[in-house]
């Protein structure tokens, strides 16, 4: 039988699952949901009016947030020459090519956060995509991992940017920062995060577009936010919505 620590119990009997909060009080509780020995992921979970089967429909992107993810992120760049030591010297963790590709296939190493690769290189990157793209690892143009400006892209994956994508469902889920970030910092990531998702919306999109977003800390439970409340904040510092 598991046992549930005091603060689980405590933000459990606070929150109403039927009920959708103000972002305030979302951002509120979930900061309080920090009961575990580790420093929990506050993660953002957004329903979407799209249809996933049509390309034209589906969202992938990416942001850096204000305060980052609150978490060491390890980069690996596929690159040669130059480009390799461009990457070495912006602070990727791991750089190379034939070396890397052979220890990924051969050996299934996954040790790194964010993948990126250089445009010349990918007909020997694409080979991984069965061992890298079902876990998100895979570069992609669409997202900015595919570039020649692999220095900023080294920065900006280091600095905690995130990646936006739709599942099959039509939900995009993704980490927002840590329960140690604290409500206001919290708040400014959340409110980048949705601004960001809303100017993502595909034209193709009709009707609602925002559906449900909830957030929770990574043992506690989830924390309906209100959309109209959402809408209200980011209005309120100068974000159309």
């Amino acid at each position: 039988m598991t046992t549930r620590g005091k603060k689980y119990i405590d933000v459990s009997t606070k929150v109403d699952s039927r009920k959708e909060y103000t972002v305030d009080e979302a951002m509120e509780l979930v900061a309080q949901a920090h009961y575990a020995k580790f420093d929990e992921t506050v993660d953002i979970a957004v329903n979407l009016g799209i249809d996933p089967r049509h390309a034209n429909q589906q969202i992938r992107s990416a942001i850096v947030l204000p305060h980052g993810l609150g978490k060491k992120m390890t980069v690996l760049v596929f690159a040669t020459d130059d480009k390799a030591v461009e990457a070495k010297e912006a602070g990727a963790d791991y750089v190379g090519l034939d070396d890397i590709v052979g220890k990924i296939s051969k050996e299934n190493w996954l040790d790194f956060d964010v993948a990126i690769a250089t445009p010349d290189v990918m007909s020997k990157v694409g080979r991984l995509g069965k061992i890298l793209g079902p876990r998100g690892l895979m570069p992609s143009p669409k997202v900015g991992t595919v570039t020649l400006d692999v220095a900023n892209m080294v920065k900006e994956s280091k600095a905690g940017r995130v990646e936006i994508r739709n599942d099959k469902s039509g939900v995009i889920h993704a980490p927002v920062g840590k329960v140690s970030f604290g409500k206001q910092n919290l708040k400014e990531n959340f409110l980048a995060f949705m601004g960001f998702v809303i100017k993502e919306k595909p034209a193709a999109s009709k009707g609602i577009f925002l559906k449900r977003v909830s957030v929770s800390a990574t043992m506690g439970p989830g924390i309906g936010v209100s959309v109209p409340d959402i809408r209200n904040e980011l209005k309120s510092i100068g974000i159309a919505a």
